[in-house]
């Protein structure tokens, strides 16, 4: 157990005592949770409870301080997990001996929620939520960043005062959903080995988790028909949710739109150059089966759907210099991939029935 560690974390808790911060102290514990596992990881197993002990054995102000926030912002744990949770159990009813303030760490409601994108092409797409302490004090926004191409890892995460979303273009979202794309964004990222974040997101992400979960566990709560103990189902963009305005009036479009759907999929902000062409010359050969008719709208709703995209003049010229090969693209059978053919004997022996 590093005697240096240890040190360092009572002293900064005894400044905590003092500034009598929720939010700060919330800080604090997060970013100590990622140093320990980073350590631990790096250098000897057990060394996350081999603090906790020590914590305790010290029974300090100060050591309780840790403790109670350790447990605030890596929990809260269920039965079945208690043991994936040392934290929670090290840290259960220590805050109570504690100042009053403590027990208000964890205690949020949300204010709102927002989402959309982080740069010109949607390759990040930002999820926002905005909290204050139960008594309306410290309000702070916690943004995370979660990148597209990379199949939707979170990458990096930051809190901010509430005034930081005035320089963010997002567009107002269900909490509930925005908790659900940052929960999602974090599991995948914590399944992806050597995963590229920002150096900063392991002290942040305790925090966003627990920030994220308990919304969720409180909706969970306070809403009928989930006796299976879980959250509500985690937030995706379906088709029913996307939808493009002024969707070209020609023969075909309806068809086309459908197959641009099935290849965003849920993650529709994200529409770059690279996208548009993989679209183009590479997906609808390979995956898609369309008439004639759509064959030829294709162009036009890719426009129009690039232009309701923000319009990047980039993709759309991208768009000009990629669609007129579609057809012959689409022609080419030796590009369908295996599934593709399958279904179009499948199709070809129905007509003949």
């Amino acid at each position: 157990m590093s005697t240096t560690m240890f040190d360092t974390a009572i002293t900064q808790a005894r400044d905590l005592l003092r500034w009598r911060s929720p939010l700060r102290t919330e800080l604090w514990a997060a970013r100590l949770t990622g140093e320990l596992e980073a350590s631990e990881q790096e250098d000897v197993p057990g060394r996350v409870a081999a603090f906790l002990r020590r914590l305790a054995k010290d029974g300090s102000p100060e050591a309780r301080l840790t403790l109670a926030a350790l447990a605030i912002v890596n929990g809260p744990a269920e039965p079945e997990d208690r043991e994936e949770r040392p934290y929670t159990m090290a840290g259960e009813g220590v805050a109570v001996s504690l100042p009053g303030w403590v027990a208000r760490m964890g205690r949020v409601t949300c204010d709102g929620g927002w989402y959309g994108k982080g740069d010109p092409y949607g390759e990040q797409v930002l999820a926002a939520l905005s909290f204050r302490y139960d008594n309306g004090k410290e309000p702070h926004v916690l943004v995370v960043g979660i990148d597209q191409p990379s199949g939707g890892l979170a990458v990096d995460a930051v809190v901010e005062e509430a005034k930081f979303l005035d320089e963010l273009e997002l567009r107002p979202t269900p909490p509930e959903s925005v908790a659900a794309r940052i929960l999602d964004a974090f599991e995948l990222t914590d399944r992806v080995l050597g995963a590229q974040v920002a150096d900063t997101l392991p002290g942040v992400r305790p925090f966003a988790i627990a920030r994220a979960r308990s919304l969720l566990t409180r909706t969970h709560d306070a809403s009928p028909g989930h006796a299976d103990g879980g959250v509500p189902g985690r937030a995706r963009d379906t088709a029913s949710e996307i939808t493009l305005h002024g969707l070209p009036d020609v023969p075909g479009a309806r068809e086309a739109f459908g197959k641009l759907v099935e290849f965003v999929g849920d993650r529709p902000l994200w529409w770059s150059p690279a996208r548009v062409s993989q679209f183009l010359t590479r997906w609808l050969p390979r995956e898609a089966i369309l008439s004639e008719e759509a064959i030829t709208a294709m162009p036009e709703v890719v426009r129009a759907w690039s232009r309701q995209q923000g319009g990047q003049p980039e993709v759309l010229r991208r768009v000009d210099e990629e669609a007129p090969r579609l057809a012959a693209l689409m022609a080419d059978e030796s590009l369908a991939s295996l599934q593709k053919r399958l279904a179009q004997a499948g199709d070809a022996r129905s007509g003949r029935d």
